[in-house]
């Protein structure tokens, strides 16, 4: 299996447009400390690409990639479609920038379809200029990708639901926010890519122990970051998101895990690990765990 890391940031990237906070204001003065929002890709075979999340980066992000280069047709394109962790606007936003397509294949949760057909419209939207063709993820077993050497599963992780969607007639145990689980058929090798964890249920713990390569939500280090920086009255977990460290951090169950690769992702601007010399770097490396770095290619 083939993976490209197109981006690790959290929603707004690193740096924000309106933040002037340490990281961000670093980030414009120097780009090692840049990153593009979270997002990779998989490679599904014949030359194919299945993109995970649609980012506001999407354009730049397949342009620093040359494997996502259009060719050898003028409008030929090695992009096969777009699967959806979950209906929050950093991780869609993209899709419309892919509207010269002469369609858009999304594989998404029937969940994540109503936002955004409902909530963003997005089916309306975009009918003048492509089609978005939805493809339900799985979420009981593992299926085939696109009849393809890939089998994908979503594993549910959360009933937060994106702001635009909080008055939608949807269940709250539905599968707003999913863990992806890829496995390739031809080897047997299996990546998981947990973007947004706002628990670490049995299910997820069970595949986790199961994967070779695993990305897990990094946004905060610890539960106060978001309060003692002022990006949020909340803490981390009230946000969604197990912090790193702490009592309910993750750090020690992601380094517990048998996988050949972990890798923390979707880093917010306020994280010191967004600093490549900041000692959580060094703190996480002897555990086993790394921070994922963008245009890095994952080969399992």
């Amino acid at each position: 299996m083939r993976l490209l890391v197109l981006g690790t940031a959290a929603g707004g990237g690193v740096p924000q447009w309106n933040c002037a906070c340490r990281g961000c204001a670093a980030a414009r003065a120097e780009p090692t400390w840049r990153r593009r929002h979270a997002s990779i890709a998989v490679e599904a075979g014949g030359g194919r690409w299945f993109v995970v999340n649609a980012t506001p980066d999407i354009g730049e992000q397949i342009e620093e990639c040359g494997e996502l280069h259009p060719g050898p047709g003028r409008r030929d394109t090695p992009v096969a479609g777009v699967i959806l962790t979950d209906a929050e606007l950093d991780h869609t936003l993209g899709l419309p920038r892919l509207r010269e397509a002469s369609g858009v294949r999304v594989v998404a949760t029937a969940t994540v379809r109503a936002a955004l057909s409902r909530g963003l419209r997005l089916d309306r939207v975009l009918a003048p200029y492509t089609a978005l063709s939805w493809t339900t993820l799985p979420e009981h077993a593992p299926e085939p990708l696109d009849g393809g050497p890939l089998e994908v599963q979503g594993i549910r992780v959360s009933g937060k639901r994106p702001r635009y969607a909080v008055d939608e007639d949807v269940d709250a145990g539905d599968a707003w926010v999913v863990a992806l689980r890829i496995r390739d058929a031809r080897d047997g090798k299996v990546v998981v890519y947990a973007p947004a964890l706002a628990a670490w249920p049995d299910e997820l713990d069970g595949v986790l122990r199961g994967a070779d390569c695993v990305f897990v939500d990094g946004t905060f280090w610890d539960d106060e970051e978001p309060r003692r920086t002022g990006c949020s009255t909340r803490t981390s977990t009230e946000m969604g998101h197990l912090p790193i460290t702490g009592p309910n951090g993750t750090e020690e169950r992601l380094a517990a895990l048998p996988a050949e690769r972990r890798l923390y992702t979707h880093l917010n601007n306020t994280n010191p690990l967004i600093d490549p010399s900041d000692e959580g770097h060094r703190r996480l490396a002897a555990a086993g765990i790394e921070v994922a770095s963008e245009r890095t290619v994952i080969e399992l």
